[in-house]
């Protein structure tokens, strides 16, 4: 988990410098083109609001999202709207209400992509955020209201800000 050097997120994420007088976040525009933006956004906000699983699934891999068989978004949820191509969630996972996928982060001077995986049968509880550069393992289970920071090994559960393993007795 966090003290594992082998479990380095930051390690694989992409550094995109942004010189000038302010903040990356102003730069976004020369990062991605406004009108995919403005498309992945329209698609993201009717999948968070749909009830039917099918046509959450259908919308998000409309967005770039890969989405494996049976996977189930909560209600709210939500995968980057920026880089939704960088997000994988494999058969049978569960992303829970109102949870986040993260796969950018603005930062004064540079921004920061990375891929997200969420792997098969794994579950992320409800309003749970994930950070760029993070792999769920199979059958991982992350505790509603987590900040997950570093990748989760299969069959773990974590729970916290920041998420750490948990017992589950």
């Amino acid at each position: 988990m966090p003290d594992d050097p082998d479990n380095a997120r930051h390690d694989r994420l992409d550094r995109h410098p942004t010189p000038g007088a302010h903040n990356s976040l102003w730069r976004w525009p020369n990062a991605k083109h406004p009108l995919q933006i403005v498309f992945n956004y329209v698609l993201i906000v009717l999948a968070r609001h749909s009830p039917s699983l099918r046509l959450k699934n259908r919308l998000l891999g409309l967005a770039g999202v890969d989405v494996g068989q049976g996977v189930s978004w909560g209600l709210e949820s939500t995968p980057d709207v920026f880089w939704p191509e960088l997000v994988t969630v494999e058969d049978h996972a569960i992303i829970g209400y109102d949870a986040t996928l993260l796969c950018h982060e603005f930062l004064q001077e540079e921004y920061r992509t990375g891929e997200i995986l969420v792997e098969e049968g794994a579950m992320i509880g409800a309003g749970s955020i994930v950070l760029p550069g993070v792999t769920i393992g199979a059958g991982a289970k992350v505790a509603a209201n987590s900040l997950v920071t570093e990748d989760v090994p299969p069959a773990t559960t974590v729970a916290g800000v920041p998420a750490t393993e948990r017992s589950l007795h």
